[in-house]
């Protein structure tokens, strides 16, 4: 059975692309399938997986949610998709993505476009994962839609745990109303600077408001020069520093995803 997840944070900075990029690396190096999908009009996990300038591709997956919202017949297990070294599958984004969303405000059904795009893809891999766009745009609703469970990443900032309690509240209600089997799979705590009472401080003010209902993923990303190198280098974290304490804090919350599924 295909697993659809949305990484998703309602503020920037809080390393979501780069968390997207090396779950699937991490997911593809262990034999699984896996589609990554861009959402986020800026491109950035499109760049980071050496795919150049976004913004001058031609097909993206606003492409592809044009021809869902059209119901026009072609060939998904192909259209778009752009494969990478390590083994992954990636369905680019770029500017596009912001235009579509003006289309999608007249579209019936809009939230489901995406969800009418996964179900037909299913078949052909073992993890999708939708890096989504840092606010709540139709897209990310989109997302949410065709998701199973949702991975919120949360720099160790007062301002991160602002934007964590209005995301609760919009899984809540796209639970309630538009996927009923979407679920919160855990908060991961990114670019952490643990010899900081600060970091340790928000850390516990977060164990203590959401660590009773929602999963706080044990293993946490610690902030590193190298991690931020990856982007430039198109290669994840298991190739760039494959011995670094990022990479063994990526290795330990995937298998903590896993596990729990």
């Amino acid at each position: 059975m295909c697993k659809v997840y949305s990484v998703t944070s309602q503020k920037g900075g809080t390393a979501k692309t780069t968390t997207v990029f090396n779950f699937g690396a991490y997911l593809a190096g262990k034999g699984y399938r896996v589609l990554l999908v861009d959402t986020d009009p800026q491109g950035s996990l499109t760049a980071s997986l050496g795919f150049g300038n976004p913004d001058m591709m031609d097909v993206t997956v606003a492409n592809v949610m044009e021809k869902e919202i059209n119901d026009e017949n072609y060939d998904r297990k192909n259209y778009a998709i752009l494969h990478h070294s390590e083994g992954m599958d990636i369905l680019p984004g770029n500017i596009e993505l912001s235009g579509l969303e003006v289309s999608l405000v007249n579209t019936w059904s809009r939230e489901f476009v995406l969800r009418r795009y996964v179900d037909k893809v299913r078949d052909y891999y073992d993890y999708i994962i939708f890096d989504c766009a840092s606010n709540l745009s139709l897209t990310t609703i989109n997302c949410l839609v065709a998701s199973d469970r949702v991975i919120v990443p949360v720099h160790a900032a007062y301002l991160s745990l602002k934007a964590l309690e209005q995301l609760i509240k919009t899984v809540g209600r796209v639970k309630r109303g538009l996927n009923t089997g979407l679920d919160i799979d855990g908060i991961l705590i990114t670019m952490l600077n643990g010899r900081t009472n600060y970091a340790k401080g928000i850390i516990e003010l977060l164990d203590t408001a959401y660590g009773n209902n929602i999963r706080v993923y044990e293993n946490k990303i610690p902030y590193s020069v190298r991690a931020a190198e990856i982007a430039a280098e198109g290669v994840s974290i298991f190739k760039h520093d494959p011995n670094g304490k990022v990479a063994s804090a990526y290795t330990g919350f995937a298998e903590e995803v896993l596990n729990y599924e």
